[in-house]
């Protein structure tokens, strides 16, 4: 998740397409606070794990 926010904030900077930048913003992110919560052990969506 926290890639394909990375990708597509870079896409929404180089076309100008301001909703992609948003989208990217917000899935990188959702993407690192479940990273966090995942690596301190708490379960997340279901998964021990959140890889």
């Amino acid at each position: 998740m926290i890639a394909l926010g990375i990708i597509l904030l870079i896409v929404g900077f180089l076309t100008g397409i301001s909703i992609l930048w948003t989208i990217g913003i917000i899935l990188a992110v959702v993407g690192a606070v479940f990273w966090l919560l995942g690596s301190m052990g708490h379960a997340v969506a279901g998964r021990r794990h959140y890889w």
